[in-house]
């Protein structure tokens, strides 16, 4: 029986952090599930679809032998989400003690919504640690250079997106 894995978040836009982990979590899974959350409150640099298509382009890279690894959207609990895609694990990303806390409270939050789901965190690797979707926006609407943190298709994007503005 495979193994599934849930990675929600916004990928706004993917980082190498984000691929980073997707290959963490495919060492330790048979399926990788990358949840783009869509919530209407919020307005994303990059539309649903658009980030579901960069995330695909990141998987070559990121994806094991023998592994799957998918894209799903999701605009409501992330237990939920979890659910319809027969999840047995919520995968978290974390790059220092301030993830750790707001993680340790979520993961709580949802194991009291889905006991049975079980939130494993994964440390980010030593290159990634500083990344953030956040700063990668900013600095990326400031005209700095990306390219060291998200790959290289994404920087391209963030370009485009950003010249048109």
């Amino acid at each position: 029986m495979a193994r599934t894995a849930l990675y929600p978040g916004s990928f706004d836009p993917p980082t190498l952090g984000h691929v980073d982990i997707i290959r963490s979590a495919c060492n330790l899974f048979d399926e990788v599930v990358v949840a783009i959350g869509v919530h209407l409150g919020k307005t994303p640099l990059f539309e649903a679809e658009e980030r579901a298509e960069l995330v695909r382009m990141s998987l070559p890279t990121a994806a094991g032998s023998g592994n799957t690894v998918r894209v799903s959207f999701f605009s409501d609990l992330v237990v939920e989400e979890a659910k319809r895609q027969g999840a047995v694990a919520l995968v978290r990303g974390l790059r220092d003690a301030t993830d750790f806390d707001y993680e340790m409270q979520m993961a709580g939050m949802n194991g009291v919504l889905m006991p049975d789901l079980t939130t494993v965190f994964l440390p980010a690797s030593p290159s990634t640690r500083p990344i953030t979707a956040t700063l990668v926006r900013q600095i990326a609407k400031m005209g700095g250079d990306v390219s060291s943190f998200v790959p290289e298709h994404v920087a391209a994007a963030l370009k485009r997106r950003l010249s048109a503005s």
